[in-house]
């Protein structure tokens, strides 16, 4: 009897205690408040109190590593002389995906407890005022920075307090539910691009480890938007990650891995050092191959293979088939030469093809953010190849000649079975070739820059064999061969009309020039053009002359004069324009009829959020395929009706010019060149992703789709 009077009169004296909470102060999207473990502080003593945030539903915060976006919260504190604050005991966070990033925070009620240490002089009878600024950033559709200052009166005491009724409950909960260390054991190895954390120790024995998840303290030690692998073990587990930007260069290391570990409803604080994995743990030694990734070789070998194949067919390619038409036509009934030139013409496309892949895997280790195409995204190297394609026009149109076809730009020399010129096409095919990407390609390149520098070559070699094989295989033919018409007059009227898809490349680089540099820059190559027509007519009027026995010096240095003018006047227009670039209006996508919107990480995450289909069109002026699509497909009125019933935004990201961020977001895709069309549906699933050739119809079902997805 006794036993229950004294927990009735305990309980009564705990409900009539006063509660030291203040009113909360209203911010952006959430009531922020200070609340105390106790109702009151004894000298040389802790009190715990913690800042209590309540967020409007949908709006988050962030942990003390917010991922790949977003801002932690952060306290300063105001405290009476003496007073000292602690670090804030940070709750478990949850996963916030948006769109591609991962972000970790909080959403509805947080706690933050923090430790006050009182000072020993503190006077029992005293009321101090402790105040908490409130930094903060609280996202939904949109981010918004917040700020709040609450204040707590705490009386000073001599006797032991009695807990608050409204703080003592919530801190204790949480300080109960914060992660905490468990004995545990952790290593982590880095190698190539993975890491793997080896933790064991008896309170993971028999946990279910499906649900496993490591949240980094640290945010550049791990890609948080990349998967985690679990590995189970007797005593604990393995977890496999994508290593981010700590571990690079490769071989740099922090000396501790520190984060948490939450699984089965659990959470623990985790401290690995590098080292071998603990025993029961699950660890197999350093990270190893995916499973699959020898059939994942094999299928990028078949996709580059077979893209290589298709972009022959794209339409950036067309200028050069008219190359190789104009080859195969001067060999006709000549085997043996026709296949010593087919194996020049392979042996260029395969050096090209390698030459890239040591670009993109220099630029790759230096830590640029390059992909397919990169070289058109340089206005000088635009102007260059528009200037190359204009000599190459002209010759075929009979201008100048050097020989009687263009292969290699010069098919006299290949007449006397010179193996230059036939190499130089199939250098020019590739240059021409890299503003496409053909179907298959994509993935198999996005594959390569994946993995080792061996692989990345071996999987470019696959792709130029595949894009000189057509070519390759008809010129080792005899048979085929054969049956080509037999040389004769006819032949400088084909090679004449064959100029004129040179010209119309020329036009098309010029087209894109202007996008990347703006007229000051298209008016000095248009001048450097008209330079080098004078330079082309002079040397066609000296070789004339030479074959009539005349004196050709002078018209010979005034051809050179002329090719040197064209070279200067196109320098010093250019020279000045490549840091302007980004001056210049872009105007990848056409998309006549559908209102679009400039692409950004942020942009796609708010939309994404706010459950709203999505198309985003990875493009670039110098990409001919993505032309062809703007005015196939986007420009249709199929597309523009079937954009409006489903409430799409459409997203352009313009590669015209150099951008890491649309760099970053194709590799996150896997892909390493545009065109890309991704389609996000309302459900937050990952986007379906388009064919590189569209039609009106498979976009139009694409987004009908995306605006029926579940909630």
């Amino acid at each position: 009897m006794k036993s229950l009077m004294g927990l009735a009169l305990a309980g009564a004296a705990l409900l009539g205690a006063p509660a030291l909470a203040a009113a909360a102060v209203s911010g952006p999207h959430a009531a922020t408040s200070v609340v105390a473990e106790t109702t009151g502080a004894t000298p040389g003593s802790t009190l715990w109190v913690a800042v209590v945030q309540t967020l409007d539903p949908g709006w988050h915060t962030y942990w003390r590593n917010p991922g790949d976006a977003g801002e932690a919260t952060s306290i300063r504190w105001t405290l009476p002389q003496g007073w000292r604050a602690g670090p804030i005991t940070w709750p478990a966070p949850r996963r916030l995906p948006v769109g591609p990033i991962m972000n970790y925070g909080y959403e509805g009620k947080v706690v933050l407890p923090v430790p006050l240490q009182v000072p020993q002089n503190a006077r029992a009878g005293d009321n101090v005022r402790l105040s908490a600024a409130v930094d903060y950033l609280v996202c939904a559709e949109v981010c918004i920075p917040g700020s709040a200052t609450a204040d707590l009166a705490v009386p000073i005491v001599a006797g032991r307090p009695a807990p608050d009724p409204v703080g003592g409950p919530t801190i204790v909960r949480a300080l109960a539910d914060a992660p905490r260390p468990a004995g545990l054991t952790a290593t982590f190895q880095a190698a190539g691009d993975r890491l793997t954390l080896a933790i064991a120790g008896d309170a993971l024995t028999g946990a279910a480890a499906g649900d496993a998840y490591f949240y980094p303290y640290a945010d550049t030690l791990i890609q948080h938007s990349k998967p985690q692998v679990v590995d189970r073990g007797p005593r604990g587990l393995t977890l496999s990650m994508a290593a981010g930007p700590a571990f690079a260069p490769p071989g740099a290391a922090p000396p501790v891995a520190t984060g948490v570990l939450a699984l089965d409803g659990r959470v623990y604080e985790v401290e690995a050092t590098s080292g071998a994995p603990p025993p029961g743990s699950g660890g197999l030694g350093p990270p190893r191959a995916r499973p699959g990734a020898g059939s994942g070789l094999l299928a990028a070998l078949a996709g580059a293979f077979l893209g290589g194949l298709i972009l022959n067919l794209m339409p950036c390619v067309f200028p050069i088939l008219s190359m190789k038409a104009a080859a195969l036509a001067g060999h006709a009934g000549e085997s043996r030469r026709a296949r010593v030139q087919a194996l020049a013409f392979l042996a260029g496309v395969v050096a090209s093809f390698l030459a890239l892949a040591a670009a993109l895997e220099g630029a790759r280790i230096a830590g640029a953010a390059v992909g397919w195409g990169f070289q058109l995204q340089s206005p000088v190297a635009v102007a260059l190849l528009a200037l190359v394609m204009l000599a190459a026009a002209m010759n075929l149109s009979g201008v100048f000649e050097i020989g009687t076809s263009v292969q290699g730009l010069g098919a006299a020399r290949a007449s006397r079975g010179d193996l230059g010129g036939s190499a130089l096409t199939g250098v020019l095919a590739v240059v021409v070739a890299a503003p496409c990407t053909a179907p298959f390609m994509g993935p198999a390149l996005g594959f390569a820059l994946t993995q080792s520098t061996t692989v990345a070559f071996v999987i470019f070699l696959a792709l130029g064999l595949g894009f000189a094989a057509p070519f390759t295989l008809l010129s080792l033919s005899p048979g085929l061969i054969r049956r080509l018409p037999r040389p004769g007059p006819w032949m400088d009227v084909f090679r004449k009309a064959l100029s004129f898809p040179m010209y119309a490349a020329a036009a098309w680089l010029a087209w894109v020039l202007d996008q990347q540099t703006g007229s000051p820059g298209l008016a000095g190559m248009l001048a450097a053009a008209v330079a080098l027509g004078l330079a082309g007519w002079l040397l066609g009027l000296a070789q004339r002359r030479a074959a009539l026995g005349r004196d050709v010096a002078s018209v010979g240095l005034q051809a050179a004069a002329a090719l040197a003018l064209a070279g200067a006047v196109g320098l010093a227009a250019l020279g000045g324009r490549q840091g302007a670039a980004g001056a210049a209006p872009g105007v990848a996508a056409v998309s006549q009829g559908i209102p679009s919107q400039p692409w950004s990480v942020d942009r796609l995450a708010a939309l994404r959020a706010a459950h709203t289909p999505v198309l985003v069109n990875f493009t670039a002026a110098w990409c001919v395929t993505c032309q062809v699509n703007e005015r196939v497909a986007f420009a249709s009125a199929e597309v523009g009706q079937a954009f409006r019933r489903a409430g799409a935004v459409y997203l352009v990201a313009d590669w015209t010019r150099r951008d890491r961020a649309i760099a970053e977001a194709l590799r996150e895709q896997g892909r390493i060149g545009v065109p890309l069309y991704l389609v996000y549906g309302v459900d937050g699933d990952p986007p379906t992703v388009l064919p590189q050739l569209l039609t009106p119809g498979v976009v139009a079902r694409a987004l009908q789709a995306a605006a029926q997805s579940p909630r």
